[in-house]
């Protein structure tokens, strides 16, 4: 999600001339100035705003967080008259229906540890409790750059990453060509037997300590 986030807020102010009545437009526009620097909220609100759901006015009032793992959060798009799902990560967006349908896919309440679809329900019962979605670099639990929460691994690739090995950075460092007798990683394969030994050895799950003094939440990096 490489997207410049002064082009996104453009976007997003042009859609909401659309979207958005002038009563309402301040108010709109106060929310948008919180989540300014924030990736994944402006993703979030430019899916929204692009492509209204249930083709009507409105606007989003707060953004809740449901739920997060991994590096992917699901978000609750809160209007005066209903609110969205959406599942937000570094890779992009995707729109998860309204909260009044109480419903999520069964591999994602898997992924995110309900139960079942009752469990999913009680949790949509008290939205209005759940907690306001903060801008990530507001959130030193959270790796700035793959999203992953302290105690998580991080996604493959990712910059922040500790090697296991010799300590340093993971994409920087030679150990991965030196465990696998290579000069390059070129192929899916390749990824694949490095994460295995990664594995293996020991990932170093992200902490607090790791994050960067010039923490951004851009995306992750690719191993070449």
């Amino acid at each position: 999600m490489r997207d410049d986030p002064d082009e996104k807020r453009r976007e997003i102010l042009a859609a909401m001339d659309y979207a958005v009545a002038e009563a309402d437009r301040a108010a709109a526009e106060d929310l948008l100035e919180i989540y300014r620097e924030d990736r994944l909220g402006l993703t979030l609100l430019h899916a929204f705003y692009s492509g209204l759901p249930e083709a009507r006015e409105a606007w989003v009032r707060a953004i809740r967080l449901v739920n997060r793992h991994r590096g992917i959060f699901l978000l609750l798009a809160e209007t005066a008259a209903e609110s969205y799902f959406y599942l937000v990560s570094s890779e992009g967006v995707e729109f998860q229906g309204s909260l009044r349908d109480r419903y999520l896919a069964a591999e994602l309440l898997d992924f995110f540890g309900y139960e079942s679809e009752e469990a999913f329900a009680q949790v949509c019962a008290g939205a209005g409790d759940l907690p306001v979605y903060e801008p990530l670099r507001l959130d030193a639990d959270i790796c700035p750059a793959c999203h992953a929460v302290a105690g998580e691994v991080h996604e493959l690739g990712c910059p922040v990453e500790i090697c296991p090995w010799c300590g340093g950075q993971l994409i920087h460092c030679d150990c991965r060509f030196e465990r696998l007798g290579l000069d390059a990683l070129t192929s899916e394969e390749d990824l694949l037997r490095f994460e295995a030994m990664l594995e293996e050895q020991g990932r170093i799950p992200y902490s607090r300590e790791q994050r960067p003094a010039f923490a951004d939440d851009g995306p992750p990096v690719i191993f070449d």
